[in-house]
């Protein structure tokens, strides 16, 4: 019995994956042609303006921003990343034992304190009481 090469074996096992792959490719070309060929070409000074929610954009584009929008933004991005952490662990943590249950402790012990830092230094309030003298 003659023995087939493991890479023929291979490319049978996921020939699937690569029509799969060049149907996308090619459906991608030929939509990407299509609107090229199909879409209107007719630019005005309103069209390309920049769009602002229905509103027209006034003044300059360069202003400085509050720090504390990126401040806020910062810390609801930790403590998002933190709760996606915390899904797994909090699904079968019965089934990992008294370790993980205080390791998973440990670690929202941690979230409470970095919360209450930022809360006591009040980066949570959009008005701090020195901004409003």
């Amino acid at each position: 019995m003659p023995t087939v090469p493991p890479t023929s074996d291979f490319l049978t096992a996921h020939a699937t994956i690569l029509i799969y792959v060049g149907v996308v490719i090619v459906a991608l070309g030929v939509s990407l042609i299509a609107w090229t060929v199909l879409r209107p070409s007719r630019y005005s000074e309103e069209k390309l303006t920049t769009y602002e929610c229905g509103e027209d954009p006034t003044g300059n584009a360069w202003i400085q921003f509050n720090i504390r929008f990126y401040v806020f933004a910062l810390i609801f991005v930790v403590f998002d990343v933190e709760a996606v952490f915390l899904l797994p662990w909090a699904t079968v943590f019965r089934e990992l034992g008294l370790l993980a249950y205080i390791e998973g402790l440990v670690f929202i012990a941690i979230l409470v304190v970095g919360l209450g830092y930022v809360w006591r230094k009040g980066d949570l309030a959009w008005v701090r009481t020195e901004d409003r003298a």
